[in-house]
Order: C-alpha cells, then sequence, then structure tokens
C-alpha cells in the first residue's frame, strides 16, 4: 500500500477528537494520497496485487476495507502488522504511518468507510451561515465582522480555539504587501496605510 522509494514530504496529521466525525477529503484521502496510491491507486503501471484504494467498490470486493467493521478489514490488519512481510506500507518503502493516521484510517472504516469526491469536482452550493451566538462567550459574539468570519469562528470553535488578538496595522499593511507582491511595503507606504481611516 506504498510507494517504493524515497520518503516525499507530507504533512503530519494530529490525532483528531473523538467526537469530530473524520471527513474523508479533509482526514483520509491525503493519508491514503502519500502513502498508498501508488501501488495501490489509479495507475496500473504502478499497481500492487490488484488492489486499488482510490475506488471504494473495488477496496470493499478486494477485502480491504469492510465498512464498519475495522478489525476485519485487511487494510488496518496490514497497517497494523509488525510482520515485515505483511506491514503496510512496507518498511522499505519509508512511508510508515503513525498511529494517528492508523487512529484516522480505523475510525473512517468503523463509520462506514465513505469516500467523498475531491471538492474540486462537485459543484458549489451557498453554506448555511453558523449561529454563533448560543456557544459563544459575550467578549467573542462581536469578533466577526462578517459571514466569513462566522465560519472561521464556528471552526475554531470546534477545535477548542479562540482567535488571535488583532494585529497593530503596521503588522497588517506588512502582511498584505507581503501576499501580495512579496516585497515589504516601504515607510512611506505602511505610514499612509495606518494613518489611513478608509474602513477597506
Amino acid at each position: 500500500m506504498s510507494k517504493t522509494g524515497g520518503q516525499e514530504p507530507t504533512q503530519e496529521l494530529e490525532t483528531q477528537s473523538t467526537e469530530q466525525p473524520i471527513d474523508f477529503n479533509r482526514d483520509v484521502r491525503p493519508i491514503l494520497a502519500a502513502k498508498c496510491y501508488f501501488c495501490h491507486g489509479p495507475d496500473e503501471g504502478h499497481r500492487e496485487a490488484g488492489l486499488r484504494l482510490d475506488d471504494r467498490e473495488e477496496a470493499i470486493d478486494y477485502s480491504a476495507i469492510i465498512p464498519g467493521e475495522p478489525s476485519q478489514s485487511l487494510l488496518v490488519e496490514r497497517i497494523n502488522s509488525v510482520d515485515p512481510d505483511e506491514a503496510m506500507p512496507p518498511p522499505h518503502s519509508e512511508k510508515s504511518l503513525s498511529d494517528s493516521e492508523k487512529e484516522i484510517l480505523r475510525r473512517w472504516i468503523s463509520a462506514g468507510a465513505n469516500y467523498d469526491q475531491h471538492w474540486a469536482f462537485v459543484p458549489p452550493e451557498q453554506p448555511t451561515v453558523p449561529d454563533i451566538a448560543t456557544n459563544t462567550s459575550e467578549d467573542l459574539k462581536s469578533w466577526p465582522k462578517n459571514e466569513i468570519d462566522q465560519f472561521t469562528l464556528s471552526r475554531m470553535q470546534i477545535a477548542g480555539l479562540t482567535p488571535a488578538d488583532e494585529a497593530d496595522k503596521y503588522t497588517l499593511v506588512r502582511r498584505l504587501y507581503l501576499d501580495l507582491i512579496g516585497m515589504p511595503p516601504s515607510i512611506q507606504e505602511a505610514d499612509a496605510f495606518v494613518n489611513s481611516n478608509d474602513p477597506r
């Protein structure tokens, strides 16, 4: 379930809260793509053992995934194996899974092993703006300035986070220039930003 050869940089996924549902695109797809798809993905030239993990029905037919039954799923058995001839990803691939990644895969299968289409292929829909009033302390209720802030604050609350203190205007103008043109502002440009009362 992995690529042989050199190590590729991957983002380490932190352990997810057991109360937070597993999201395939956010939590599972990155693990499978980084650690499994080279040998068990859509490319027939690299596929091994006839197993595809990028296709739910094929993975189920292979018994790699048995929805709702992680203990019966070959994927869970192999990622937890200590036998170097059975373990996946194989030790020589240098693509070992962390304990948190193994737990994410186990929880995903336990929850039904749903696959979601990549977000780029899903037609956009107008989302419902989160109601943050009931779960927000009084000092944070005025923090959102627009609907995007309400989504941001809602997601932070789920993760147990709170917004950072607002940056001063010199910090903001520096970030703005570095983000947009890759160069810091001149002293004159920074002063003009700081001294402006334009809300935009």
